[in-house]
């Protein structure tokens, strides 16, 4: 079995968030809930955990797909539950090469990404009944809303994912 890293992405609803992820190859699994990151971020937003194969799919690709599948350039009101964030579980090296995607990835300076690179700090799981919420139903009615139009913009814009 190939050795398996992981990233942290915080950003909208955790729902949605996992009902992208799940789907993408590479990705072994997503686990859904809160991260935190050390002070001065310590507080809890929704967000997941991808666990993926580099070999197949890279932290750049994932970053991407992050950024296209979320409100990562508006300051709403929600944005304390839902910040846009990069969770990295390595060290600085690690945070300065996300980092740097980020940069490289803001293409719009009318518009800057809000997305920040944080340190992991702490993750909650969100209950067992909300775990896995669009592949285990996607006819309802906020999985049909929200997640599917975002997988399917996403298979138009990057079939090979």
């Amino acid at each position: 079995m190939a050795q398996l890293s992981k990233i942290g992405l915080g950003g909208g609803c955790h729902w949605c968030t996992e009902g992208v992820f799940v789907h993408l190859r590479g990705v072994a699994r997503v686990e859904q809930g809160w991260i935190s990151a050390p002070q001065p971020d310590g507080a809890f937003s929704e967000a997941v955990i991808v666990h993926y194969d580099p070999a197949l799919i890279t932290a750049a690709d994932l970053i991407a797909v992050h950024l296209e599948t979320h409100a990562c350039r508006s300051d709403h009101a929600l944005r304390g539950r839902y910040r846009s964030a990069v969770y990295a579980f390595g060290g600085a090296g690690e945070r300065a090469a996300y980092a740097r995607l980020l940069k490289e990835l803001d293409d719009d300076p009318a518009r800057p990404l809000l997305t920040r690179v944080l340190a992991f700090g702490a993750f909650r799981p969100s209950p067992p009944e909300y775990r896995d919420y669009y592949r285990s139903d996607p006819q309802r009615p906020f999985c049909r809303r929200y997640v599917a139009p975002k997988l399917a913009a996403l298979r138009r814009r990057r079939p090979a994912l």
